[in-house]
């Protein structure tokens, strides 16, 4: 069951799948199951099985909001689906990872060089948060974040495409003290898997005509990138999270520059997070 479903989203071979590691091979997993959901409403059954003539698993997905999604747009939901791939897959490489940052309170950002010598960081932290509270402030209410995240000047949900994938357009701050890359804009495609004890976001750049670079900004290209959250050995008030932060912010800046600049503005999102959980905490 789980092979084919893994094939028809990803593209992939069951060697491949065998050697997944285990959020790599859950998230496929969820990937799938949504794929198989929407199948149900028949946006997309001619489509799949023209191109493949394969059967797919009929399992319906826990939780999943009921949304169909039109042919045309299922473009965005397989760029989603494959910025997910990709970025667990990074993930999951346990090779290559060396520390940069490590904080007293636990936090620790890890840096890897990847082909073409960019540097990705993994941040790996514990939040006091449940995995729907995160999922709630980082997918669901991701245009609201410039209220309790200073490094964000807006964020614009322009497509909500099916259930769990959205376009946006963010404008980072003018300028904030410490910040060394300056004021970006980005416009990507983002993605989410929500379980039970688990919740992945993924996303990356991506281009429409219809919204071409915005006069005055750099267009800086995020991913493939990804969040994993999840329960911290089942307590339901604690999170593991980890990021992996993937950009070229474009522009002239040093990449020794850029590099500096990236870890520390996880850290500083981090900050802000906890600061939004702690007053929501209080307020509740």
């Amino acid at each position: 069951m789980l092979p084919a479903v893994v094939k028809l989203c990803c593209g992939i071979s069951y060697p491949h799948l065998r050697s997944m590691a285990g959020l790599q091979r859950t998230a496929v997993a969820l990937i799938g199951q949504e794929i198989t959901h929407l199948q149900q409403w028949g946006q997309i059954q001619h489509h799949l099985r023209t191109h493949t003539g394969l059967n797919y698993n009929e399992h319906k997905p826990e939780n999943v909001n009921l949304v169909p999604v039109k042919e045309d747009q299922l473009f965005y939901v397989q760029q989603g689906q494959e910025a997910m791939r990709k970025a667990l897959s990074m993930l999951e490489d346990k090779e290559g990872w060396k520390a940069e940052i490590t904080k007293s309170n636990g936090d620790v950002i890890y840096s890897k060089v990847m082909p073409g010598a960019r540097k990705v960081f993994r941040l790996e932290a514990v939040l006091e948060a449940s995995l729907d509270e995160l999922y709630d402030l980082l997918f669901v209410r991701v245009e609201e974040m410039h209220q309790w995240n200073p490094s964000i000047q807006h964020i614009k949900v322009l497509k909500h495409v099916g259930p769990e994938t959205i376009v946006t357009h963010e404008v980072s701050a003018k300028k904030i003290v410490g910040n060394l890359i300056g004021q970006r804009d980005f416009l990507s495609v983002r993605h989410s898997c929500k379980h039970k004890s688990i919740v992945y976001l993924g996303g990356a750049a991506i281009q429409l005509d219809s919204f071409p670079p915005q006069e005055g900004f750099v267009r800086a290209e995020d991913g493939p990138g990804c969040i994993v959250i999840q329960a911290v050995d089942g307590d339901t008030r604690r999170s593991r999270f980890t990021w992996l932060l993937n950009m070229d912010v474009k522009g002239w800046l040093p990449q020794s520059i850029v590099d500096q600049a990236l870890p520390k503005e996880q850290l500083a999102f981090t900050r802000y997070l906890r600061k939004r959980l702690t007053a929501s905490a209080t307020l509740g």
